[in-house]
């Protein structure tokens, strides 16, 4: 059996690890900040871009209707239940890593390791998404303000179209097709973060408050234009697809509430964090569940959901500028301040989660799981700027190139995967831990809020799409590959453990079988349920058997011989 791969952390351990100036991070956030940064990171994409999908509903899911409303309570007492363990989590160890650090200590070193590659696509995939959605929006309000940037620039070559690609300048015959504008924000983003945290932190407060004038200046316009007496009208019915359609619209507004994590990787730059982070994590939460209540009534007011139906993907991506322009269109500067407010509000999430995945990276190397130059800190900023600068260079890379598509399902079940992971965290460390000092606990004991925390969380994955479960897990399949290549064996408690200092043979046979499997998983098709996967490759005359069954024996052979990897590896480690 390999060794430690379950071995946790001790909390004391965790807490010495922070070392010495050059790998300290400067505390300078209060409450106050701290709150203001969940805030930044919660309201964004979401509330802009999904809540007309969440209300319509597409050809494969339901819609809520005028039941978003309740969908947001709904996804907002999930998180909740996950706000309070993160709470608690994150006042006993106020230390960057977020869930990751949290695993550490109650699940162990595996595990740890999963949930801190889950986490990158919470923060930097997510934030790809982000990325090229506020250069979707930029663009539009450059347009509005009589300003074209050419469509090569703002575009890619899956979503480029014959004419862009005919205008964009050709190198050698190819054509350059690039989102330059994507590209840019995370670039500005990652000057900005490398520059300071307080910088950063005050940047993020004025742009806080600018998108919160921004909806609330919306909510104002919708009761101008539209009566009482309409918008009541417009709620009925109030569940027009039943239940399954208010739960569906839950699972799809989940991205709206994702962020208020992000406040626990910041623990290490807080004056007082026992007190700061639990104020700042549910205060965060609260702000922003009233908000979104208020605007998806009137919403779900202004404009009846069969006519949201109507509306194109690109049309829902902008739902709260649709919805005024269909009951005002002459309201033309209002609906420029509107999607001015977008453009913030998708900045400060861009700037929040840019902030985050560097402290994910940064704690990692601490442990010894990646590079050991991902641990430093810049001599006069303080801040952990290699991997400021990677994340900024790899999220602004991929977001120039890339789609948005289905990004936000994936961004979805891994920051669901994490909460359930946390949840469970708590209850262990109750366990295990008892007495250990807690400034902030979770109500009515150790089971029952954490434990509904993360049963909540399930239920949410189980009304993403399947596809969604495909990518996620191969994904996970990615991560077990640098794991057992590189993290095992140079894991400071693999070290004290007695581990070889060199990935052994077997090890690194595993690593390119778990590889395999990911390239398995990416290749079957996605609209595939887990429960039809093999119906589907023996049965010669469905439409998609070949690439079922080709992806279906990769997976395989890659688990067989993954399998195979860690045995042989596991007896050269318990040999040496």
């Amino acid at each position: 059996m390999l060794r430690g791969i379950f071995r946790t952390k001790n909390l004391d351990e965790i807490l010495e690890s922070v070392g010495g100036p050059q790998f300290a991070l400067k505390r300078t956030l209060t409450a106050f900040s701290v709150t203001l940064i969940g805030i930044g990171a919660i309201i964004g994409a979401g509330i802009f871009a999904t809540i007309g999908t969440a209300a319509s509903g597409t050809a494969e899911r339901a819609g809520a209707g005028p039941s978003l409303m309740l969908s947001f309570v709904i996804t907002a007492i999930v998180c909740g239940f996950t706000a309070l363990c993160y709470a608690e989590l994150a006042s006993m160890v106020p230390i960057s890593g977020s869930a990751y650090t949290y695993s550490y200590a109650t699940l162990g070193e595996l595990v740890a390791w999963i949930i801190g590659w889950d986490l990158i696509i919470e923060y930097a995939i997510g934030n790809v998404a982000v990325a090229i959605s506020w250069a979707e929006f930029f663009n539009r309000l450059l347009r509005n303000l009589g300003i074209h940037v050419p469509d090569w620039l703002t575009s890619n070559y899956r979503t480029a179209t014959e004419e862009t690609l005919a205008a964009a300048p050709h190198i050698f015959g190819i054509p350059i097709v690039f989102n330059v504008l994507a590209f840019g924000i995370v670039a500005l983003i990652t000057i900005v973060l490398v520059w300071g945290i307080r910088e950063s932190s005050n940047f993020n407060a004025i742009m806080v408050l600018i998108k919160i004038l921004v909806l609330l200046f919306f909510i104002g316009l919708a009761l101008y234009y539209v009566s009482p007496a309409t918008m009541t009208q417009n709620w009925q019915p109030f569940q027009p697809q039943g239940w399954m359609g208010t739960l569906t619209g839950a699972a799809v507004v989940f991205f709206a509430y994702i962020g208020f994590d992000a406040v626990s990787t910041v623990a290490e730059e807080t004056k007082n964090p026992a007190r700061d982070l639990p104020i700042g994590i549910i205060a965060s939460l609260v702000i922003c569940t009233i908000l979104y209540i208020l605007v998806a009534g009137v919403f779900t007011g202004m404009v009846p959901w069969e006519t949201v139906r109507g509306w194109t993907s690109a049309q829902r991506g902008e739902s709260l500028t649709m919805a005024l322009e269909t009951v005002a269109p002459q309201a033309l500067w209002q609906n420029t301040v509107i999607a001015f407010g977008s453009v913030i509000a998708h900045t400060a999430v861009l700037l929040v989660f840019q902030l985050g995945q560097p402290r994910i990276f940064f704690s990692m190397a601490r442990d010894g799981l990646l590079p050991s130059k991902f641990a430093t800190v810049h001599p006069r900023f303080k801040t952990p700027h290699v991997t400021t600068i990677l994340t900024g260079v790899a999220v602004g890379g991929i977001a120039a190139f890339a789609t948005v598509d289905e990004m936000v399902s994936l961004t979805n079940i891994g920051t669901l995967f994490a909460f359930i992971l946390v949840c469970v965290g708590v209850m262990v460390l109750r366990h295990k831990d008892p007495d250990r000092p807690r400034p902030f606990r979770v109500p009515f004991g150790p089971y029952l809020l954490p434990g509904l925390g993360a049963l909540s969380c399930a239920l949410l994955i189980y009304f993403l799409p399947e596809g969604s479960y495909w990518r996620f897990v191969g994904w996970l399949m990615l991560g077990l590959a640098v794991y057992f290549s590189y993290g095992y064996t140079r894991s400071g408690i693999g070290q004290k453990l007695g581990r070889p200092s060199r990935t052994p043979i077997g090890l690194k046979f595993a690593a390119v079988c778990f590889v395999l499997v990911a390239i398995g998983l990416f290749v079957i098709p996605h609209d595939v349920a887990p429960r039809e996967l093999f119906a589907e490759a023996f049965n010669s005359s469905a439409e998609k058997h070949n690439q079922t069954l080709y992806g279906l024996l990769i997976i395989i052979g890659g688990l067989v011989g993954g399998a195979l990897g860690i045995a042989l590896g596991g007896s050269k480690t318990e040999e040496t």
